[in-house]
C-alpha cells in the first residue's frame, strides 16, 4: 500500500512539474527564455526543442535576442516563432533574432488568464486520474485480500491529503500567475 502511495504522490508530482512549466510559457509582463520551451524547431529535418539550438538573452524587460549556435537553422528558427501561439514577429540580422514583445492589453491579459485557468485545470485533472488509478490499486490489493478494509480505508485517506496537497499547488501557482497577469 505504501508502494501504490508513494508511486501516486511521485507521479502527482510530475503534473504539477508538469503545470509549472506551462504556467512558466504563458507570458506576463517581462520576456523570459521560458516562453520558448514549447517551441519545436525543424532542424535538418527532426523536431528539435528551441533551446537547443540557441542562447537567450533579454537586455530589456520586453526584448529577447535568439543567438542560433548553427547560423543555418537561423531561418527555421525565425519560422518556428513566427508560426508559435506568442503572437510575435522576430527580426533577423543575419546573426541574432531580435523578439521585440508587445505591451499587453487588457484584453490580452483577459485571455492569458483563460489559457492559465485551463492549463491549472488540465493539471487538476490529471493529479485526480492519478488518484483514482491508486484507489483502483488499493481496492484490488482489499479484493484479493491481501489487506484489510480498515487499513484500505487508511490508506484512501492518506491518499486525499496527498491529492488535495497537489491540487492545492496548483491553485496557488495559479493565482500567483493570474496575480502576475493582472498587474500592469
Amino acid at each position: 500500500m505504501d508502494d501504490i502511495l508513494r508511486e501516486a504522490d511521485g507521479k502527482m508530482d510530475k503534473s504539477v512539474e508538469a503545470a509549472r512549466e506551462e504556467f512558466a510559457a504563458i507570458r506576463a509582463g517581462r520576456a523570459q527564455p521560458s516562453m520558448f520551451n514549447k517551441i519545436l524547431v525543424d532542424y535538418y529535418g527532426t523536431p528539435t526543442p528551441l533551446q537547443q539550438l540557441a542562447s537567450f538573452t533579454a537586455p530589456e524587460a520586453r526584448v529577447i535576442l535568439i543567438q542560433p549556435y548553427d547560423l543555418g537553422a537561423m531561418a527555421n528558427i525565425e519560422k518556428a516563432i513566427r508560426d508559435s501561439d506568442l503572437g510575435v514577429n522576430p527580426s533577423n540580422d543575419g546573426k541574432v533574432l531580435r523578439i521585440v514583445l508587445p505591451e499587453l492589453t487588457e484584453e490580452r491579459r483577459k485571455e492569458y488568464i483563460k489559457v492559465a485557468r485551463t492549463k491549472a485545470e488540465d493539471g487538476r485533472v490529471a493529479v485526480r486520474n492519478l488518484r483514482r488509478s491508486a484507489k483502483q490499486s488499493l481496492e484490488k490489493l482489499e479484493k484479493d485480500g491481501e489487506v484489510g478494509k480498515d487499513d484500505v480505508t487508511g490508506a484512501e485517506k492518506r491518499l486525499d491529503g496527498i491529492t488535495k496537497k497537489h491540487t492545492d499547488a496548483i491553485d496557488e501557482m495559479l493565482k500567483n500567475k493570474e496575480a502576475e497577469l493582472i498587474e500592469v
